[in-house]
């Protein structure tokens, strides 16, 4: 029996474990991958006490922290989550069914398919979701990015430094990305920037060979690559709650200002909660309101259990 589980193991994950174990309570973190969304992210600028920091340092220092202050991780999937008559959370996983008297939700987010026939097909085979993680890969060749925010623009600028030649494909004409990255990205002499560019498939036997999209002359264009990345922007894997939380459009978790869902209990922090920013810093502080607002809510079910022996 766990006071708390919580699920992820990005900045808010490993944050709420820090904070849940400083209450003394047995904490356990599933995740499938330890950083979350730090992973996608090669050099870290805006977290206090580093200058500059790379993704695997930070992430190396989250784990090593969360280790040492005595929280359990199991790098694992949460595949249901049920709540017993008696206020109980059961929480399964191919590695095994735990218990808690609360849940923090902290996945985060998931990166946004494109849904184009040969997508599927070829991923891990040319199609991929992180430059940071597979572009190393792609060294002197040629490949597209497909996307027009900020993580499409800083993917397409990573890029430029490790392959021959850089296309990033825009659906439309214009552009999500922060003006400055823009100009960075259009600075690049090696990055081909395609607007009102649709995807439309990815094409090869074994491996990616051509991109296929439409142009604003309805032409169908066979770009010849070795490889692309999607960037389109990342949604929220919130199925297995659906009963136990409110959610919006975009399957983010609504939580009031203690990071409580509508269900007693059952906390949210992180990326995966509904709110305008999204940043390390937010999720952390999001994360640090979630273990204490647990930690509270466990004091309060024991008071109530006493007051009724009485």
């Amino acid at each position: 029996m766990y006071d708390t589980i919580i699920i992820g193991q990005g900045p808010a994950g490993i944050t709420a474990g820090i904070y849940a174990v400083r209450r003394e309570m047995k904490t356990l973190i599933i995740g499938k991958e330890p950083g979350g969304q730090i992973i996608w992210a090669s050099e870290i600028e805006n977290y206090p006490g580093f200058i500059t920091i790379t993704n695997f340092e930070l992430i190396d220092k989250f784990n090593e922290h969360a280790i040492k202050s005595g929280v359990e991780i199991k790098n694992t999937e949460v595949t249901s989550v049920q709540k017993r008559e008696d206020g109980i959370f059961v929480v399964e996983t191919p590695a095994g069914t735990f218990e808690a008297k609360t849940v923090i939700a902290a996945m985060g987010l998931a990166p946004r398919r494109l849904s184009v026939p040969g997508e599927m097909e070829l991923s891990g085979r040319g199609v991929s979701y992180c430059a940071n993680c597979d572009g190393p890969l792609y060294k002197g060749k040629t490949v597209a990015v497909v996307g027009s925010g900020n993580s499409a623009f800083d993917a397409a600028e990573v890029m430029s430094k490790i392959a021959a030649k850089v296309y990033l494909v825009v659906r439309g004409s214009a552009f999500k990305a922060f003006d400055a990255l823009v100009k960075e990205v259009q600075a690049r002499p090696n990055i081909e920037v395609l607007t009102e560019a649709q995807t439309l498939e990815i094409k090869g036997e074994n491996k990616v060979e051509f991109l296929v999209y439409k142009n604003a002359k309805e032409e169908i264009v066979n770009l010849p690559l070795d490889g692309v990345f999607v960037e389109i922007g990342r949604i929220a894997s919130t199925d297995l709650l659906r009963d136990f939380v409110e959610r919006d459009q975009q399957g983010q978790i609504l939580a009031d200002d203690k990071q409580e869902t509508k269900t007693p209990g059952l906390f949210a922090a992180g990326d995966v909660v509904h709110s305008e920013y999204k940043q390390i810093t937010i999720a952390m502080g999001q994360a640090t309101v979630a273990a204490l607002s647990a930690y509270q809510y466990i004091q309060q079910q024991e008071t109530k259990k006493h007051e009724l022996v009485k």
